[in-house]
């Protein structure tokens, strides 16, 4: 990658790296409050040492010729001063300016201000976490300001290309985050190498995760005042954790603050449906190119994302039946829009073409997608949930009146299930299945609500 960070972590640059972080932000974050439709006071703005990180001289030096394109080209690396390490602040001032139907070239880093990479270990990891309470793991890129973007406007980015570093990682901080954080006292992190060309990392011999690189977190500033952790998603996108938005998808997210403000991190390799030990394959990326579009006309009160034939949408909440609630008001509402129906005949095709999922459950508010076909008349295949392990998928399931638990209880299933049929230990099972599980939701029928968790039998390989 082309950022002036080393690859491997050595004792001095960690040291300076943290004086850095250290020194450009003095105070604690305050922890963030969930995003509701008519939010509570914001906390006080944490004061945070402010200072411009562009001037008009570097905004014109990252202008760049390329053809091909509309609108200008914007090159924008990772750098101490150009990202944050774990929260939002909509009082931040810009790292660049663009125009709507510009390109940006992101450059992003490992989490913790690019800490987090091959050789750290757990502790370390742990500690990371610890001794900066308040603060998410992420390493945001940002804020690009988009010129004439207003509150009430809807931010269009498409994803044009992705190119990941050459690792990854995945790792469970020791009784403190993830699904189960009580049932996984002790941690783990382990390191992966990313065949760009066989699009795979091996997890462990015979083992293949399959690589679908895509911004965990890619989100505009929320509305209100003050410093925010990165975890939670909300309306204002963020960490969505949504692996369709991947190269050729297009997120449309509504714009709170004049500029929108533009983030992106926590960028993925892979990642399972769920999440559910709190990390993907995380790794960074050398260029992750976006155009942006500021739409004028377009009312929006969640994030969307349009992928090649389908549309997704969102239910975002702490609890999960509250974000299904929202989900299927969101995709009602989509469906009148997109069909020019009524409500009834669009909860009516809603529950004929129910194909959603659990885009994660680890990061405060836990999040929720469905899918519906472009075609209306619903050319897009959605595969029957299978009730017992078939030639394809390992399955197991989760059903009860609570959502929450049907999750748990569907994932935890998966997880003894890959410890007694496939020798992996308790740590391998629970950081494979966060990598490549698909957690998807039945159709709601009635009280009682059901989770079946998936993962491919393709996963194993025959040892080359």
């Amino acid at each position: 990658m082309s950022i002036r960070y080393a690859p491997a972590i050595v004792a001095s640059a960690v040291s300076l790296m943290v004086a850095l972080a250290g020194a450009q932000q003095t105070q604690t974050p305050a922890t963030a409050p969930q995003p509701a439709p008519a939010p509570a006071a914001a906390p006080a703005p944490a004061q945070v040492p402010f200072s411009p990180a562009s001037t008009p001289e570097q905004e014109q030096l990252r202008l760049v010729p390329v053809k091909g394109h509309g609108g200008k080209v914007h090159l924008l690396p990772a750098t101490m001063e150009t990202t944050q390490w774990g929260w939002f602040n909509n009082a931040q001032p810009p790292v660049l300016h663009v125009n709507s139907g510009d390109t940006i070239v992101f450059e992003t880093m490992m989490h913790s201000h690019n800490q987090v990479v091959p050789g750290t270990t757990i502790e370390q990891i742990k500690k990371l976490r610890t001794d900066f309470p308040g603060r998410g793991p992420h390493t945001l890129t940002g804020p690009v300001y988009i010129e004439g973007a207003e509150p009430g406007d809807v931010l269009k980015v498409r994803i044009n290309k992705i190119v990941p570093r050459a690792y990854g990682t995945n790792f469970n901080v020791p009784g403190m985050f993830g699904e189960f954080p009580s049932k996984f006292p002790d941690g783990q992190v382990k390191y992966f190498y990313l065949d760009l060309e066989r699009k795979i990392a091996e997890f462990a011999p015979g083992i293949e995760i399959p690589l679908r690189p895509f911004p965990g977190t890619l989100g505009v500033a929320r509305a209100e005042p003050g410093q925010y952790s990165s975890v939670p998603p909300g309306r204002y996108a963020g960490n969505l954790d949504i692996r369709d938005e991947t190269e050729g998808s297009t997120l449309y997210v509504p714009v709170f603050v004049k500029g929108a403000l533009l983030w992106t991190g926590d960028s993925h390799a892979a990642q399972g449906n769920g999440e559910i030990n709190l990390t993907a394959l995380e790794t960074a990326y050398k260029e992750m190119s976006v155009t942006v579009e500021v739409v004028k006309n377009m009312k929006l009160e969640w994030p969307r994302i349009e992928i090649n034939d389908a549309w997704i949408t969102v239910g975002i909440d702490k609890d999960l039946n509250v974000a299904l609630d929202i989900l299927k008001a969101e995709t009602t509402n989509f469906l009148m829009e997109q069909r020019k129906i009524d409500k009834a005949a669009a909860e009516k095709a809603m529950m004929a073409s129910w194909d959603c999922r659990v885009s994660q459950v680890v990061d405060v508010n836990k999040g929720l997608h469905c899918f519906s076909a472009k075609n209306p008349k619903g050319q897009r295949k959605i595969e029957a949930l299978p009730e017992a392990e078939n030639k394809a998928y390992l399955v197991t399931v989760g059903k009860d009146a609570d959502l929450n638990k049907a999750m748990d209880d569907a994932s935890w299933a998966m997880i003894e299930l890959l410890q007694n049929q496939k020798n992996l230990s308790r740590l391998d099972a629970y950081g494979l299945a966060s990598m490549v599980m698909d957690c998807r939701l039945a159709t709601p029928d009635g009280a009682q609500k059901a989770v079946y968790c998936l993962v491919p039998k393709s996963t194993w390989v025959a040892q080359r």
